[in-house]
C-alpha cells in the first residue's frame, strides 16, 4: 500500500542542517510523528538509506546498527518500501541467501521520481472518482425530477 501525507507547504531550502531538513521533511509526508527527532529509530534507519545511499543493508546489519528490534526494523522499513524509495537485492550464496535493501538508484532525488508518479496516478483517480461521483449525483436529480 501506498501513502503519503500531502500538505501545502514552503520548501525547506532556507535551512542548511541535513538532519532538520530531513526530520521536519519526513513529518510533513507522513513518515515520522510529530514528536519524533534525530534519535527516533525510524529517522535513523531513514538516514542510513540517505547518508550510505549504495550500500546495501540486511535487516540484520540494520538491527544492530539501530540497536532495535527485526520487528521494529521492519514496521520502519515497510514504510520506506510502500513509498518505493527503497529498492531489494539478495546477498549471499545458495542456502544462505539474505535479502538487502538500498536507496533507489543510490539517490533520494531519483528515488523520489517513484513517489511524485505514484501521487500524480493516486491524484488522477481521485479525479476521476470525483467526476464519477458528480454523474451520479447529477443522473440522481434528472430522474428525481422525471
Amino acid at each position: 500500500m501506498f501513502r503519503i501525507v500531502v500538505v501545502k507547504s514552503s520548501p525547506l531550502t532556507g535551512e542548511n542542517d541535513y538532519k532538520k531538513v530531513a526530520i521536519n521533511f519526513l513529518k510533513m509526508i507522513g513518515y515520522l510523528p510529530e514528536n519524533a527527532d534525530e534519535n527516533s529509530i525510524a529517522y535513523k534507519l531513514f538516514e542510513n538509506f540517505l547518508l550510505y545511499p549504495n550500500k546495501q543493508w540486511t535487516i540484520e546489519e540494520l538491527m544492530v546498527n539501530l540497536n532495535a528490534t527485526k520487528a521494529t526494523v521492519y514496521r520502519h522499513l515497510n514504510k520506506l518500501k510502500s513509498m518505493d524509495i527503497l529498492e531489494e537485492g539478495k546477498e549471499g550464496e545458495a542456502k544462505n541467501i539474505k535479502k538487502t535493501y538500498r536507496l533507489k538508484y543510490g539517490n533520494l532525488a531519483k528515488a523520489w521520481n517513484f513517489v511524485e508518479a505514484h501521487v500524480k496516478v493516486a491524484m488522477e483517480n481521485y479525479g476521476e472518482t470525483v467526476r464519477h461521483l458528480q454523474k451520479l449525483v447529477e443522473k440522481r436529480y434528472i430522474e428525481g425530477l422525471k
